[in-house]
């Protein structure tokens, strides 16, 4: 095992990137580091939500070729203790013993009846395990999840369930890349790539985490996106059913050869074309995805989109891609917010900086949501353009 110092560099790298999956579904949020016998991370993985790869499978996926015959000298740093059940996915104890991991160091035991217990196979299989490490600050990450346990509950919830209240509308997170300068295009109007490798990787993995992905459609006409979310590979992360409903904003019509027409989730969720709202009432839009049994969407929209969403008080969540780069011009990342001076400003909370390779992931909410769903605030349009 290695020294308790490295572990805890470890673990606490864990808890960072276990927070990029979601926080309102069944599951908890996990991270998963594997370090190599001097401590230094040689792959990672997190949990993006029901039915998709817990944290030490994504972390394991990830492992470099040439560690895949050297996995005994790897150490699995994990923020919950590995499950020991089937469910929707296989036990991560088995995985890591398939896998070949010499030791696992984990925070909590995990309190499900069924799901309990990995740390014992990891032992009975010959794999030094260590438990407890920085539990308090797990206990911190996972405190609404721990509270929510319920023994006697089904162990397995399905991935997308309608709202107890249907009217209440889904978790708006607003996701945009800038420049340094707060540029999100060109001025010919060229955005890729603003930012490398893996903070796109890290957009896919949360991709992967909402029930829906929003785009207005001046984003859909300019970019023919496909809206997806995938591996570096080309690869879907998820299976279709587990894939983002595609949501357009806006006046104007999908056109008929849109690579979103063809998005895996529509099949899957019973729906033959993408969900298109008009975007002039931003409340009713939302309330009508939440009946849908939609509780969390991406908005991947634009600058229009983005700050209509933001204008209304309808996002939760910003995160914010910034690289370390200069455009210039005009073609701002986010467009005008209603407001006139200073005394206005927006200031958000609970803000977050992640290093992602050369850039910097900034997320931070918008407070005053927490205690109202529905802002009864005149929304505006959210096209962009007619």
């Amino acid at each position: 095992m290695l020294e308790q110092s490295l572990i805890e560099d470890g673990m606490r790298r864990g808890f960072a990137i276990a927070r990029r999956g979601p926080s309102d579904t069944p599951n908890p949020q996990v991270g998963c580091v594997l370090l190599d016998r001097a401590g230094r991370i040689v792959a990672e993985g997190w949990h993006c939500g029901a039915g998709t790869p817990h944290a030490e499978v994504d972390a394991i996926s990830r492992l470099p070729g040439e560690w895949r015959d050297r996995a005994g000298e790897l150490t699995a740093v994990v923020t919950l203790e590995p499950c020991n059940h089937t469910g929707r996915t296989g036990p991560c104890a088995a995985a890591l013993i398939a896998a070949g991991v010499g030791a696992v160091a984990y925070a909590l035991s995990d309190p499900g009846q069924e799901s309990s217990g990995g740390a014992d196979t990891l032992r009975a299989a010959g794999v030094e395990v260590h438990g407890d490490v920085l539990a308090s600050e797990a206990r911190e990450l996972l405190r609404t999840w721990l509270a929510k346990q319920d023994p006697a509950a089904a162990p397995h919830a399905a991935a997308r369930r309608p709202p107890a209240d249907a009217s209440a509308r889904p978790q708006v997170i607003v996701k945009w890349a800038q420049t340094l300068d707060g540029r999100a295009a060109a001025s010919d109007g060229s955005s890729q790539w603003i930012t490398g490798a893996e903070a796109r990787a890290d957009v896919h993995h949360r991709r992967a985490a909402a029930d829906a992905i929003l785009i207005g459609t001046g984003t859909l006409l300019a970019d023919d996106p496909a809206l997806t979310a995938r591996a570096a590979s080309g690869d879907l992360l998820v299976p279709a059913v587990e894939q983002p409903i595609p949501v357009v904003l806006g006046r104007r019509a999908i056109p008929d050869g849109a690579r979103v027409r063809a998005h895996p989730a529509l099949a899957a969720n019973g729906l033959t074309e993408p969900l298109h709202y008009s975007g002039t009432d931003l409340v009713a839009d939302l309330a009508s995805l939440a009946a849908r049994g939609v509780r969390s969407v991406f908005v991947e929209g634009g600058p229009a989109v983005a700050s209509a969403l933001i204008a209304a008080g309808l996002a939760d969540e910003v995160l914010v891609y910034v690289a370390p780069a200069l455009l210039g011009g005009g073609r701002l990342a986010i467009g005008d917010l209603g407001i006139p001076s200073m005394s206005g400003i927006q200031r958000l909370a609970d803000a977050r900086l992640e290093p992602l390779g050369g850039d910097v992931l900034v997320t931070a909410a918008l407070p005053a949501l927490r205690s109202a769903p529905l802002i009864p605030r005149a929304p505006g349009s959210a096209t962009e353009g007619s």
